[in-house]
């Protein structure tokens, strides 16, 4: 019978230590396959930050060389994978990171050292679509200023005045900026919901939309979207991309939604027009600083709907993650190619 390999479970507030041991129990090996010890990271408690080189970090690099020793395989969402680290603990081979992306993991040093970092794309892509559809609604239906009036102890008939209502998705045409894992699945929910639903994507395939999508220019979305969802990657080509021009180019009383990436969106613009009436709503998880600061522009705008960047905070994305990197590791056990893997080092 084989060793068990040596493993840190690195979990997290979010991603629990007995998710990640529970995933790699339920593999092929079984439990007997590893030899699990855990370290628990103080993130969300604690805001991550940038360690050693590597930013979105959470923990300190001695803590983690001294729960390194030995260990093949370490498993975690935050953990710092530094150069330091990786000269102090030579036994790991495989660093699997259930987040989007490996931003706490120094690739080239990795590749160096031959050990294989991966990730876990697309963990957090129902979570978000369904954040964006949630965040959507409240805009356009005004339920956050609802609640609050009732919590004062209000029960204002006035927000039966036609003026004071919110606005349907159904027969809205929305524009989608973006069409992959997330935007796909906001694509198919609003169709469900009876929305027009038009797509700007360079990358997109025409026949992976839902039925009844349409797949247009951006000017033309921005022309003729009564809502304005954002779902693109932030590149150089993306960032910015919305602004005061496009911004005015939306018909009035346009609602804007972006739960994608803050850099894709002019705020100060966002907040002038909501300030001038020219949109009904906007809707927003991320934004071009975080936390968003006592003095941003978006502060005393009206009819906002703010989430602090937790689109993709759901039980299912904790669990799904878990499962991804175990089953990583499994692969790795068995001396399969990864499916998901961020660097060219390791096996």
């Amino acid at each position: 019978m084989e060793e068990p390999i040596p493993v840190l479970a690195a979990g997290d507030g979010f991603v629990l230590n007995r998710l990640l041991t529970e995933a790699l129990h339920a593999t092929g090996g079984g439990p007997s396959a590893w030899q699990v010890r855990e370290l628990e990271l103080p993130w969300p408690h604690v805001p991550f930050g940038p360690v050693g080189e590597v930013v979105e970090a959470s923990g300190s690099e001695d803590v983690l060389i001294e729960a390194l020793a030995g260990v093949r395989v370490c498993l975690t969402q935050m953990a710092p994978l530094t150069r330091r680290v990786l000269r102090a603990c030579p036994d790991l081979e495989l660093f699997a990171v259930s987040r989007g992306g490996p931003v706490n993991a120094n690739l080239a040093a990795a590749a160096e050292h031959g050990v294989a970092v991966t990730f876990a794309p697309g963990r957090n892509a129902a979570s978000t679509a369904e954040h964006t559809v949630g965040l959507m609604l409240a805009a356009m239906r005004r339920i956050p200023q609802a609640h609050a009036g009732v919590l004062a102890g209000r029960w204002d008939s006035a927000q039966f005045a036609y003026e004071a209502t919110g606005l349907e998705i159904e027969g809205t045409t929305v524009g989608l900026v973006g069409a992959g894992a997330v935007g796909g699945r906001v694509a198919a929910a609003l169709t469900a919901l009876g929305a027009r639903v038009l797509v700007a994507d360079p990358y997109a395939d025409p026949a992976a939309l839902p039925a009844g999508v349409r797949l247009v220019e951006l000017p033309e979305l921005l022309a003729s979207s009564g809502v304005l969802s954002l779902h693109a990657r932030l590149t150089p080509e993306t960032a910015g991309m919305i602004g005061a021009a496009e911004l005015a180019a939306l018909p009035p009383g346009a609602v804007l939604v972006n739960c994608a990436r803050g850099g894709l969106l002019d705020y100060a613009a966002l907040a002038g027009a909501l300030r001038e009436g020219r949109l009904f709503a906007a809707a927003l998880d991320v934004y071009d600083e975080e936390p968003l600061p006592a003095d941003h522009p978006l502060r005393g705008a009206p009819n906002l709907v703010l989430t602090p960047h937790l689109a993709g905070a759901s039980r299912a994305v904790a669990r799904r993650a878990a499962r991804m990197v175990a089953a990583e590791a499994d692969r790795w056990r068995r001396g399969k190619p990864l499916l998901h893997r961020a660097n060219g080092g390791g096996s």
